[in-house]
């Protein structure tokens, strides 16, 4: 399924740049490759159906992107990326301190739309659009008192009661919205501000019920170089 999916995103971006290029054949289709830091969090509503109390944590993403001209000074720019989400909490019952941090990693793909507007020798960027991801891994830290334990990430959609007591599933796929701000230098090298946040519920549907979910909200910076 993973395998399936990540040949799905790299033809979808294939064909969209193909699509675009095919419209303005005197324009030049450029690629890039980036990476940098992510803060993320999870934010949504507890089973109580109370607001979540998570602190953000620090992942990292990396990948390439198509920048397609499309109209004077704007550009379709989809990519793939591999990116580290999540979110950490801690509470105390009876003098014992419970932390938790959940690290979960995705396939990304952004479907950007972006504005660059020459500025001295380089350009001014800003950009928008929607993501899709699909999560294949991570790990659950649960340390009480002085006693830590890890666990793998796990996706499903349903969960049974055994399963929602262990705290370590979320749904596979997430959806939800970019916004960028940047400056690319004349050399091709750039740097961004990124802020992004989701727009699907990632738990997994519980039986009893309740009102809980989870949604990845987060902002990043990167470094990237334009061939």
């Amino acid at each position: 399924m993973k395998t399936k999916f990540i040949s799905i995103t790299l033809m979808i971006i294939l064909s969209s740049t193909l699509a675009f290029a095919q419209n303005d054949n005197d324009s030049k289709t450029s690629f890039a490759i980036l990476g940098g830091v992510n803060m993320q969090n999870l934010n949504g509503k507890n089973i109580s159906g109370n607001d979540l109390k998570n602190d953000m944590i620090i992942g990292y993403h990396a990948g390439i992107n198509v920048q397609v001209p499309i109209a004077p000074q704007f550009y379709f720019q989809p990519g793939l990326m591999f990116s580290t989400k999540g979110a950490k909490n801690e509470f105390t019952i009876l003098g014992v301190t419970t932390k938790n941090t959940y690290k979960i990693s995705y396939i990304e793909l952004p479907l950007n739309i972006l504005y660059k507007a020459q500025v001295g020798t380089g350009y001014i960027m800003l950009g928008f659009g929607p993501y899709v991801a699909y999560g294949i891994g991570g790990n659950h830290t649960l340390k009480v008192g002085s006693i830590t334990t890890e666990s793998k990430i796990k996706f499903k959609n349903e969960l049974d009661l055994a399963e929602s007591l262990t705290g370590n599933y979320f749904k596979p796929f997430d959806a939800g919205g970019n916004i960028l701000f940047g400056y690319e230098m004349a050399g091709g090298l750039f740097i961004r501000l990124n802020a992004q946040l989701g727009m699907l519920n990632i738990r997994p549907k519980e039986n009893p019920e309740n009102d809980a979910t989870f949604k990845n909200t987060g902002f990043g910076i990167s470094l990237g170089y334009r061939l």
